[in-house]
């Protein structure tokens, strides 16, 4: 047991049901899972145990443990698991990150899109690390439920995607809007850095959106962005899936 290392081959799952999450999903990626005197005897736990039994995880009882890692005070269980990655699906709607470099907001993000059924996130590096435990427990679980995958380079994540329709999150005003863009699948909704948003070079690929507001403000905040556009661009299949 050792603190968090971003170069480090093992990250960890702080909380009861975020463990439950990477048991039952991965599985095979488990190395152990820890367990505070605090915890107390309920049916999530049980469920947990169970499952590590069935699965030959080793369940360990260690208070120093989640003082080691740095958990928070209400956190009891944790699993401990080998850093992996699910690659991104070419042929599924992706959302596209430009150098993320906040921990809340990246696993924020990830949470939005799961819930709207986008499953596919691509990061352009440098970037916020994605395993950082803060991240993944910010995800809520959906940590688990996403494909990801990192690139040195927009234009490697191109070439790794597969034909789509592009949409870049500008704040150029002369871009279309998003209530009025056409969408065409698959697409990848394109969006930058918190302080800096995209480049300019982004306004020449694909079809450049704006999301309609007041000039009250400059922009919105990069977790804002992404949900309305998100919601925007799933809100039918959304309403269909609800009706089916």
């Amino acid at each position: 047991m050792q603190k968090y290392k971003k170069d480090g081959d093992v990250s960890y799952a702080l909380g009861t049901e975020l463990t439950l999450e990477l048991v039952e999903r991965h599985p095979e990626k488990v190395i152990s899972v820890y367990v505070h005197s605090r915890q107390h005897d309920n049916e999530v736990y049980r469920r947990i145990s169970e499952l590590c039994r069935q699965r030959h995880i080793e369940v360990i009882s260690s208070d120093k443990a989640f003082n080691i890692v740095g958990a928070k005070e209400n956190c009891y269980i944790m699993g401990m698991f080998r850093k992996f990655h699910q690659e991104i699906d070419p042929r599924q709607n992706h959302v596209v990150l430009v150098n993320p470099s906040n921990m809340g907001n990246l696993g924020t993000i990830i949470r939005t899109i799961i819930g709207f059924g986008i499953n596919d996130l691509a990061i352009i590096t440098p970037a916020v690390d994605i395993f950082d435990p803060k991240v993944i427990r910010a995800t809520m679980r959906a940590f688990f439920l996403l494909r990801f995958s990192l690139f040195a380079s927009f234009e490697d994540y191109e070439k790794a995607a597969g034909k789509r329709t592009l949409y870049p999150f500008m704040l150029d005003r002369q871009a279309v809007t998003l209530d009025e863009v056409e969408k065409k699948e698959p697409y990848s909704l394109i969006f930058g850095n918190e302080a800096t948003g995209l480049p300019e070079t982004f306004a020449g690929i694909g079809t450049p959106v704006f999301i309609r507001q007041l000039d009250t403000v400059d922009s919105l905040n990069l977790c804002n962005a992404v949900s309305i556009a998100a919601y925007e661009f799933t809100k039918e299949q959304l309403k269909n899936g609800k009706e089916d």
